[in-house]
């Protein structure tokens, strides 16, 4: 179902979950209106395979979601531009699988765990703000099905030299 990815270029599970876990954006792509490609920016948190977003109660991207599960998300860790080599030394991640909208009580705890990576430490302060925000935000995920990493072929042979 999914395509193969070409083996010499590609990051080891260890080294795709990481870029996940470590970054802090990417770039949500759905079946927008009328069949149109929708890929908009997002910040999201790497928790138990499946990737956790936050938004708003309407608009495109919950339209998307609603009429089309399918998605991907690419999360970019490097981006080098190397101009005397007319290249870019890079390295991502791209993960495929479908989207759902949780209901109120799973909602409630991812709100929680995303929150909890960019205000780390906050725990109570998080909950009273999440419980504050709940009725005014949708919080889905992406179920992962397929994940793929992949890096410049330069920066594979760096790690063969080390």
């Amino acid at each position: 179902m999914f395509r193969p990815m070409r083996i010499k270029q590609q990051l080891s599970d260890e080294e795709t979950i990481s870029v996940l876990e470590n970054g802090s954006s990417g770039v949500l792509a759905l079946s927008g209106d009328e069949g149109y490609p929708y890929a908009v920016p997002l910040s999201y948190v790497y928790h138990n395979s499946r990737l956790i977003f936050h938004g708003a109660l309407t608009g495109h991207k919950i339209d998307a979601i609603k009429n089309c599960s399918k998605a991907s998300f690419c999360v970019v860790e490097k981006d080098e531009v190397i101009p005397d080599e007319y290249t870019t030394y890079f390295r991502s991640v791209i993960a495929f699988g479908k989207m759902h909208i949780l209901d109120r009580e799973e909602a409630r705890e991812a709100a929680r765990i995303l929150g909890a990576k960019y205000r780390p430490g906050f725990a109570e302060e998080l909950a009273a703000t999440v419980e504050r925000n709940l009725d005014k935000m949708h919080i889905f995920v992406l179920d992962i099905e397929h994940l793929t990493g992949k890096e410049a072929i330069e920066l594979v042979r760096a790690k063969k030299e080390h």
